[in-house]
């Protein structure tokens, strides 16, 4: 009797050590998948930090402490608004680029027949006039992006004097209005400023309840904020991609900035060409 009580203890013994040693490797397993995840999201989350890369002039000027010295920051969102700097204004040998902002996220990655570098964010400066500077963004932006873009490009910019011109595309689907919109009446112009612009806009302001979003959004919110003069032109298209009817309605906006930026009342054939090209080939899904 006393010998198989010994047995029985000796066996709950046993059970309880590999319950233990069952335990504590659960825990470590789940202590390493831990480990693991904070490991990939720690590098998602630098990955998809916003990164400024300038040329070799341009860089040494930022690192001796100085901002870039400028009157006007023309900044061109979507295919429609960049390719029509591309046509009208970038056209001319009067350009350099001066550097790029590097964004990477889900949707950033580059497109058929559309290389890494034109899907980014691109910096160009006026050889003769150093204080005019564009910037086309054609690739996307993420929500969790737009606060450092609009943070960091703008730290490197003189907010005294500034004056900024975004150029936005849209579809005229987002737009909002109680009365009927034929087709014919696309592509249109609306505008949205900030309480420090003080010029008058080439075209009506953004009725209510439609809103700028994405990138427009969050320069216009960091110009008000900073009481930058800054006005969004928000083109409302039915067709997607680039479209030379389309970008022709962006000529107003930038034509009253005759001043500081030339505007080519003739687009260069052989840009548009390149680009109508290349969407027709990106749509042509079926043959």
């Amino acid at each position: 009797m006393l010998l198989m009580l010994l047995l029985v203890l000796m066996l709950l013994l046993v059970l309880m050590l590999l319950l233990v040693l069952m335990l504590s490797s659960g825990h470590s397993g789940c202590s390493a998948a831990a480990v693991r995840s904070v490991r990939i999201q720690g590098g998602t989350s630098h990955r998809r930090t916003v990164q400024l890369q300038w040329s070799p002039d341009a860089s040494e000027s930022l690192q001796s402490g100085n901002k870039f010295l400028c009157s006007d920051f023309i900044l061109a969102v979507g295919h429609n608004a960049a390719r029509f700097l591309s046509a009208h204004v970038l056209a001319s040998a009067n350009w350099d680029a001066v550097g790029r902002a590097l964004v990477w996220n889900e949707r950033s990655r580059a497109g058929t027949g559309q290389t890494s570098e034109e899907s980014a964010c691109v910096f160009y400066r006026h050889k003769d006039n150093p204080s005019v500077f564009v910037c086309q963004v054609t690739c996307y932006v993420a929500e969790d992006q737009l606060f450092q873009w609009a943070e960091k490009v703008f730290d490197c910019l003189q907010s005294r004097e500034l004056n900024v011109t975004v150029l936005s595309d849209s579809s005229v689907a987002d737009y909002k209005t109680a009365d009927y919109l034929s087709s014919s009446s696309a592509p249109f112009l609306r505008s949205l400023h900030t309480s420090a612009f003080s010029d008058q806009p080439v075209c009506q302001s953004l009725e209510q309840p439609n809103i700028v979003t994405g990138l427009p959004a969050a320069v216009l919110n960091h110009c008000q904020v900073h009481r930058i003069a800054a006005v969004v032109y928000q083109c409302y298209s039915d067709v997607i991609g680039p479209d030379s009817v389309t970008m022709e309605t962006y000529k107003p906006a930038l034509t009253k900035l005759g001043r500081s930026i030339q505007v080519d009342s003739t687009p260069n054939t052989d840009v548009l060409r390149k680009f109508i090209r290349t969407t027709e080939i990106q749509s042509n899904l079926y043959i």
